[in-house]
């Protein structure tokens, strides 16, 4: 498929928030709740967990508009939501989305 210039800025642009949320929740989950929990930091779940939910917030805003610019259908819009939540999901949609609409940085 190929993509008119808008609907490209469209897709890079969700394409970065879905990278910079998925290293979010990992980094929330990987290293934030670890210190929490293990090394009694709550100050890092905190912060992260801030960060975390706003940027997740910008994700499910960015998908609906998206979606209707790049004209996907209702299991793509299902399976961007999905991801949002899922480990890795976020970089595995964003390898499909690559993948089906040619969409580079």
């Amino acid at each position: 498929m190929s993509l008119t210039a808008d609907q490209a800025l469209w897709a890079k642009r969700f394409r970065w928030i879905s990278l910079i949320e998925g290293i979010s929740f990992l980094v929330l989950l990987f290293i934030a709740m670890p210190l929490k929990y293990v090394f009694e930091m709550p100050l890092a779940v905190t912060y992260v967990g801030w960060a975390h939910g706003l940027l997740f917030i910008i994700y499910i805003y960015m998908v609906f508009p998206t979606a209707s610019k790049l004209k996907w259908n209702f299991s793509r819009t299902f399976f961007a939501l999905l991801a949002s939540i899922l480990p890795f999901g976020p970089f595995i949609f964003d390898r499909n989305l690559k993948k089906s609409q040619h969409v580079e940085f």
